[in-house]
C-alpha cells in the first residue's frame, strides 16, 4: 500500500512562493524580461494571498502580495511619488467581479452612499508612466518602481510623439498624468520584421519591447521605437478644475491634449460593465494595441474617498483580467504528419494546458525553419499561444528552464511510415515532402482526401475507417473504393447489415458527382478546389485533360504554369493513369459542363483580395490569378481598399497586423474558396 504524502507545511509553502514572486518581479519590473506569462504569475500570487488568509500568523506587512512591482533601478535617477502610484486587484471570472462589487457596496453604505456609476477602461499591457506638468510645460517623467519611487525617464519620455510637452494656457500649476507607455502591434511587427532582415532575433512581445525602448540610455533609440501613451488617471494636481467624478477628471486633461483611449465608457450597472467586457473580449484582437483585460472604477471620486485602499491598491477600482492567451506547458515531442499530398509537416506534442479558452494538447510548428528559429527542443518548457480561434501556436521555449545539455531537434531525414522513404524539400519550399506514391500515410490521406464533402462527399468514410480498410487490405487506393468487399466488410466487427447498406448507397450516389468535385479527389498537387472547377468547366471531360499539354492547360485564366505543370505530370504517372481506368469502369461520371470561353463568373469585381502564408489548393501565383481570373485584384500589401485577407501557413505578421488595425476579414482556405466561387464573405 502506497504511503501517503504529507501535504506542504504552509510556513514552507509560503517562503517559497515569496522567493519565486520576488524573483519575478525583479525579471518584469526591472529587467524588462519576464521568466513566465502573466497567467503563471497570476495563479502563484492568488496561491500566495490564498494561504497568508487562512493563516494570519504567517502575513507580513512587505510580502510581495502586499506591496507594487519592483524597485527602481540605478540605471536612472530615483524619483519619489509625491501620491503613491498602487496597483490594482484583480478579478479573474464574474463571480469575483461580483464579489468584488458587494464589498463596494457594503462599504458605502456605512457612508450612507450608493455605489455607482461604474467606469469601464481597457487593461493596457504596457509600462505604467507618471508625467508631471508644472505650469503647463512637462518637468519629469518617471516609471512606477514600487509605488513610492521610481525612475526618471524624462528624456526618453520626451520622444515620445503622443505625449505633449506644453498643455497651453489654463492648465493647473501642477497636473500629474498617470498612464501607459505602450508600443503599438503594427510598430512592433515593423520593428521584428527588421530584426529578421538583419539576421536578428525576434523581440518576445510589445509590451517587453516598450519596457526595454523607453529605459534606453540614448533618446535617440526609444524615439526609433515608435511608443506611444495612453492616459487614464490624475496624480497630484495643484490649482486645478473642482471635478466630482473620474470621466470629468479625463475630459478635462483630454481638452489639453494628452490621449485618452476612445473605449473609456461610463455605464450604470454591473449588468452594463458585464456587457461592456464581453463586447471588449470579442474585439480585443481589432485594436492595435495588447490588453488583458477591463479595468473597472467607481466613477464619483467621493465615493474612492470614502472607500479608500489597501498597501497596494485603491479598494475603489479592480482589473479584471481575460482568459490567458499564453502559457507555459512541457513540450513533450515533435513529431510529423504525411498529408495526402506528401507535404510532411512538424508539430508539437504538449502536456496539455488550458489556454485561449480549451485545451491544447497539440500545436503546429509549420515546418523545419520555423522550428530552427524557435528553437524548441523536446523536453523544453515552451509558451503556447492561442488567441480566439487562431490554431494553437508555440511561441517559443523557457531558456532559464531549458535542461542542461538538451539537444536541438532534427528534421528527420525518412517518412515516418513504414516504408522510410527520404522527405526532402523543393526549390525554395519550406516544406518536405515524401514522394513515395505507395507511402500508406499519403494512401490513406488520398482516400479520406477523397471521400470528403469538398470531393465525392462519400459518407462513412471517415479517418478512422479508412484506416481500418486499408490496414486489411480492402482498399489500396481511390479507385477500389467502387470495388469494395462488402461481404468482408459485413465481417467487421460493429458492421452491422444497416451501416454496409448505407455505405453501399453514399459509394453508388458519389459516381454522378461530376467531373468537378473528382478532380478535387484526385489530390492533384497545386489544384486546389476553385481551379479544379475551373478545369472541369474548360475542358468539358477528364480524358481532355489527361491529353492537354503544359500550354492548353496554363491557357486556362487562373491556372498559371505551376498548376499546368503539376496537372500535367500527375496524368503522366501510370499508377495515377490506372486509377482513372478503375473510376471509367466503375461507372464514376468523368465529364463535366460544356466548355465554354467565359465560363469564370465574375464575382471579385472590383474588388482587391490580399494573401499571405502557404495555401494547400493553391500556389501563390494561383491564388493571384484565381482572384484577377474572377475580376479583382491581387496586392501585395493591406490598405483601406482591401476586401479580406487571405491567411494560410506562416503568414506575413504585418499584413494580420494591419489587417487587424483596419478590421479587414480574415478568412481561411475554405473561405477563400467560398469568396471565389460566390463573391461573398462569411
Amino acid at each position: 500500500m502506497p504511503v501517503p504524502v504529507p501535504p506542504p507545511d504552509p510556513a514552507d509553502r509560503v517562503t517559497e512562493l515569496r522567493r519565486i514572486l520576488l524573483e519575478h518581479n525583479r525579471a518584469y519590473y526591472e529587467l524588462d524580461a519576464p521568466t513566465v506569462p502573466d497567467a503563471e504569475y497570476d495563479a502563484l500570487m492568488v496561491e500566495l494571498r490564498e494561504l497568508e488568509a487562512r493563516h494570519p500568523e504567517l502575513d507580513e506587512p512587505d510580502s510581495p502580495s502586499h506591496v507594487v512591482g519592483g524597485v527602481a533601478t540605478t540605471t536612472f535617477a530615483p524619483v519619489v511619488h509625491a501620491v503613491p502610484m498602487m496597483s490594482l486587484d484583480n478579478a479573474f471570472d464574474l463571480d469575483e467581479l461580483a464579489a468584488w462589487a458587494e464589498r463596494d457596496r457594503k462599504g458605502l453604505a456605512a457612508a450612507g452612499l450608493e455605489p455607482g456609476p461604474f467606469v469601464c477602461e481597457l487593461k493596457f499591457d504596457g509600462l505604467a508612466m507618471s508625467i508631471r506638468y508644472e505650469r503647463g510645460v512637462l518637468v519629469r517623467a518617471a516609471t512606477r518602481g514600487d509605488g513610492r519611487v521610481g525612475e526618471d525617464v524624462t528624456a526618453n519620455v520626451r520622444t515620445i510623439a503622443s505625449v505633449p510637452h506644453r498643455l497651453g494656457p489654463g492648465a493647473p500649476e501642477v497636473l500629474e498624468a498617470r498612464g501607459e507607455v505602450y508600443m503599438p502591434v503594427a510598430v512592433f511587427e515593423a520593428l521584428n520584421e527588421s530584426q529578421l532582415a538583419a539576421g536578428k532575433a525576434r523581440y518576445a512581445n510589445p509590451r517587453n519591447t516598450a519596457a526595454g525602448s523607453l529605459r534606453q540610455k540614448d533618446p535617440s533609440v526609444t524615439a526609433s521605437r515608435r511608443l506611444s501613451f495612453w492616459c487614464y488617471q490624475l496624480g497630484e494636481v495643484v490649482g486645478g478644475p473642482d471635478v466630482a467624478t473620474h470621466s470629468e477628471s479625463l475630459a478635462f486633461v483630454a481638452d489639453f491634449g494628452l490621449p485618452v483611449n476612445p473605449e473609456l465608457r461610463v455605464v450604470g450597472t454591473l449588468d452594463d460593465v458585464q456587457a461592456y467586457i464581453a463586447a471588449l473580449h470579442d474585439r480585443r484582437h481589432d485594436l492595435d494595441y495588447e490588453i488583458d483585460g477591463v479595468v473597472v472604477k467607481l466613477d464619483p471620486l467621493a465615493q474612492r474617498t470614502a472607500l479608500g485602499a489597501t498597501s497596494r491598491a485603491p479598494k475603489w477600482a479592480i482589473a479584471y483580467k481575460f482568459p490567458p492567451e499564453e502559457r507555459t506547458t512541457k513540450l513533450l515531442a515533435i513529431e510529423v504528419s504525411v498529408g495526402g499530398k506528401g507535404k510532411a509537416t512538424p508539430f508539437a506534442v504538449l502536456q496539455p494546458v488550458f489556454v485561449g479558452g480549451s485545451t491544447v494538447g497539440m500545436a503546429t510548428l509549420h515546418n523545419e525553419d520555423q522550428v530552427r528559429v524557435k528553437d524548441v527542443r523536446p523536453g523544453d518548457t515552451v509558451i503556447v499561444r492561442k488567441a480566439g480561434d487562431v490554431i494553437p501556436e508555440v511561441l517559443g521555449p523557457e531558456l532559464a528552464e531549458r535542461p542542461a545539455g538538451l539537444p536541438a531537434w532534427e528534421f528527420p531525414e525518412v517518412c515516418p511510415c513504414p516504408l522510410a522513404t527520404p522527405l526532402a524539400r523543393e526549390g525554395d519550399d519550406a516544406a518536405h515532402y515524401c514522394r513515395e506514391v505507395e507511402c500508406p500515410y499519403q494512401r490513406a490521406g488520398w482516400i479520406e482526401h477523397f471521400a470528403s464533402r469538398a470531393a465525392m462527399d462519400i459518407e462513412g468514410f471517415g479517418e478512422q475507417r479508412v484506416r481500418l480498410f486499408c490496414d486489411l487490405g480492402l482498399i489500396a487506393d481511390v479507385g477500389d473504393i467502387y470495388t469494395l468487399d462488402l461481404d468482408r466488410v459485413r465481417a467487421i466487427d460493429r458492421f452491422g447489415e444497416t451501416s454496409v447498406r448505407n455505405l453501399a448507397a453514399a459509394i453508388e450516389a458519389s459516381k454522378s458527382r461530376g467531373l468537378g468535385p473528382l478532380l478535387i479527389g484526385l489530390n492533384i498537387r497545386h489544384l486546389g478546389d476553385t481551379n479544379s472547377e475551373v478545369l472541369a468547366g474548360a475542358f468539358g471531360n477528364l480524358d481532355a485533360i489527361m491529353e492537354a499539354s503544359v500550354d492548353d492547360l496554363a491557357s486556362v485564366p487562373g491556372i498559371g504554369p505551376v498548376i499546368a505543370r503539376s496537372v500535367f505530370e500527375y496524368f503522366r504517372n501510370p499508377r495515377h493513369r490506372a486509377v482513372v481506368e478503375k473510376l471509367r469502369a466503375a461507372g464514376v461520371d468523368i465529364t463535366g459542363p460544356e466548355p465554354s470561353e467565359s465560363f469564370v463568373p465574375q464575382t471579385l469585381t472590383g474588388r482587391s483580395v490580399v494573401v499571405t502564408g502557404t495555401l494547400e489548393g493553391f500556389t501563390r501565383d494561383g491564388a493571384e490569378a484565381a482572384i484577377k481570373a474572377r475580376g479583382g485584384k491581387s496586392p501585395g500589401s493591406v490598405s483601406k481598399s482591401t476586401t479580406a485577407v487571405v491567411v494560410g501557413d506562416a503568414p506575413g505578421a504585418s499584413k494580420i497586423t494591419k489587417a487587424e488595425q483596419l478590421g479587414i476579414p480574415q478568412l481561411d482556405e475554405a473561405a477563400f474558396v467560398r469568396l471565389l466561387e460566390t463573391g461573398e464573405l462569411p
